[in-house]
């Protein structure tokens, strides 16, 4: 189960991504953090922009309500995303 804090106006919680994939999809749970593999690389922060559109698309949120907290050169990230519950991200999980 994804470990996801709820805080006022929305959720947050981690996300490991996995750059260079074939396409953008949500990869499961792993140990408690949220896997999505991306079609960018990891460079520039081309990952980073990707996840907050995909996440962005699959949410139907604005960009804007997407932060990313921790993890800015790292696989293993830290967002928080208002507009959303946590019983979102369970149903994003369950496709």
């Amino acid at each position: 189960m994804i470990n996801i804090t709820e805080i006022p106006g929305g959720v947050r919680f981690e996300v490991k991504v996995q750059p260079r994939s074939s396409k953008n999809q949500v990869a499961g749970e792993q140990e408690g953090v949220l896997k999505i593999k991306l079609t960018a690389p990891p460079v520039d922060g081309e990952a980073n922009q990707a996840l907050i559109a995909y996440l962005s698309d699959c949410f139907k949120v604005p960009k804007k309500n997407i932060s990313l907290l921790k993890g800015d050169s790292s696989r293993h990230k830290l967002l928080e995303i208002k507009g959303v519950g946590p019983q979102d991200i369970i149903n994003l999980i369950k496709g």
